[in-house]
């Protein structure tokens, strides 16, 4: 990863993993990759998601623990000649957020950290609330025949890519373009230029 891409600070990457609604999971058993989409919540360092007591996902995490977790939050498509008048293809790109995490996954059998978790993660997708807590006896059930997943991490990394590394000409032609374009994304990007700009 280049280094003017990399982001190191916790609070930005914190923020990353608040607002993000799901990222993909990689696993691996037998030389065999396998990815998934998983809603997910961040809870003292931890990522948790969730999911049925059995199938491929629990049984591959049985026999290898060790996987891949990835958020990105997509920004803007940047077409070539967005930034250059050569006719290119080559600087087509797309500009985007990324968290990557290694780490190992544990299964969380505790009733009370389940309770808490799934709380968490419905308090994320639903902040409105109207559903009863999950500490509520209705539930019991539903808890019990749910696996937990807990996702410690060994490393994380995030890239965040806004044209930081391209000289003032292309970097101020690509914003002259996303303006003109001026889709609500395209709008989010250029102050997301601007701000890494600075950094």
């Amino acid at each position: 990863m280049k280094q003017i891409f990399e982001i190191k600070d916790k609070k930005i990457i914190d923020e990353i993993l608040v607002k993000a609604e799901y990222g993909t999971l990689a696993l691996c058993k037998e030389n065999k990759p396998y990815s998934l989409p998983v809603n997910f919540v961040q809870l003292d360092e931890y990522i948790y998601f969730h999911g049925s007591l059995k199938g491929r996902k629990v049984e591959i995490l049985k026999d290898n623990p060790f996987v891949s977790f990835s958020v990105v939050k997509s920004y803007s498509m940047i077409q070539s000649y967005f930034s250059s008048n050569e006719g290119l293809a080559c600087p087509a790109t797309h500009f985007f957020k990324s968290v990557m995490i290694e780490g190992e996954v544990f299964f969380v059998n505790d009733y009370d950290e389940k309770v808490k978790v799934l709380e968490a993660l419905m308090q994320k997708l639903q902040s409105e609330g109207r559903y009863k807590p999950l500490e509520d006896k209705a539930y019991e059930k539903t808890i019990n025949a749910t696996n937990v997943f807990k996702l410690i991490p060994a490393e994380i990394r995030a890239k965040f890519k806004f044209g930081q590394h391209l000289n003032e000409e292309r970097f101020d032609m690509i914003i002259k373009h996303l303006e003109q374009r001026g889709d609500e994304i395209d709008q989010k990007t250029v102050e997301m230029m601007k701000s890494f700009r600075k950094i």
